[in-house]
């Protein structure tokens, strides 16, 4: 009489555990939601770093852009031509 009850007590204890422990069937498919979020911001921080290293290839000695030199000097020492109108922009 015991023993079925104990039995399925048991079973039930591991079917449990296997959905709602730390290594279950939803730990598993929030593991993969952060990888998969995990995946996408990779992708936007190789995508913004390929940008990057292209500006910075702009400005090496031998294939220097003079537009891009111009604006980051600009940039830099807060110059203006006195023709130009300036429109600061808040972020």
């Amino acid at each position: 009489m015991f023993l079925p009850v104990i039995g399925v007590c048991v079973v039930l204890y591991f079917a449990y555990h296997a959905v709602q422990g730390d290594r279950g069937i939803r730990a598993l498919l929030d593991y993969q939601h952060r990888i998969e979020k995990t995946k996408i911001q990779l992708a936007q921080i190789r995508e913004e770093r390929m940008r990057l290293e292209h500006r910075v290839s702009l400005l090496r000695s031998d294939s220097l852009d003079p537009d891009l030199l111009e604006e980051r000097a600009r940039a830099v020492l807060n110059f203006a031509h006195p023709k130009e109108i300036a429109i600061i922009v808040k972020r």
